[in-house]
């Protein structure tokens, strides 16, 4: 791998590589309407589990209808030739907070997933207090109004990506985090760790590896 490409975030390390390993179009920073603004009737069965989730957050009850300010975007889209779809997230330091960690024990116990809840829960936890500051942890009004509220929206932001998808007819999402990379090497190391990884129950199916 040249240093150009050590350079490269895991975002676009990811991108480039999946493009490689899964026989999909690839969409980035991309959001389906119904992910943008999820109201109570977009979460479907969901809802429930992201109220609880918010009110944990923020000690105050999710508006059934988002505010318009809240929009987000997803950092991968695969669209496999079935026609099927799937979230995958490429998750930094900043998504391992004490408020991530706050999330996982409310998700309903079948949730399809595509990744280790538990890996993801015991790394949140061990950051938790050493959370980044300064933008990483400004208020976000008007949901996460108050300090720390960007590590509170973002928690809340994997959530609703974990669990709404698959209310859509979506694969599970699934997720890739930074310290599972390897840090140098070669593109085929990459390629063989993003398929370990995404052989994960939930990921992809085996057929759409390339």
């Amino acid at each position: 791998m040249s240093s150009s490409a050590r350079a490269l975030r895991p975002q676009a390390r990811v991108t480039t590589a999946l493009e490689k390993v899964l026989d999909a179009e690839i969409d980035v920073e991309a959001c389906p309407p119904w992910l943008l603004r999820p109201s109570r009737a977009e979460c479907a069965a969901a809802w429930a589990s992201l109220a609880a989730i918010f009110r944990a957050l923020t000690g105050r009850e999710l508006p059934e209808a988002a505010p318009p300010r809240e929009r987000r975007r997803l950092d991968i889209i695969a669209r496999y030739p079935d026609g099927s779809r799937q979230a995958i997230e490429i998750d930094e330091r900043q998504h391992f907070t004490g408020a991530r960690a706050a999330t996982f024990p409310l998700y309903p116990t079948h949730a399809a997933l595509g990744y280790n809840t538990h890996l993801w829960l015991r790394r949140s936890q061990e950051l938790t207090g050493r959370e980044p500051g300064g933008g990483f942890a400004r208020p976000c009004p008007p949901l996460f109004p108050g300090p720390g509220g960007r590590h509170q929206q973002r928690a809340f932001r994997d959530a609703l990506a974990d669990l709404v998808p698959p209310q859509h007819g979506w694969l599970p999402t699934a997720r890739i985090a930074d310290f599972q990379l390897p840090a140098t090497g070669r593109d085929h190391e990459l390629h063989a760790v993003l398929r370990a990884l995404l052989q994960h129950p939930g990921g992809p199916p085996i057929r759409f590896f390339r």
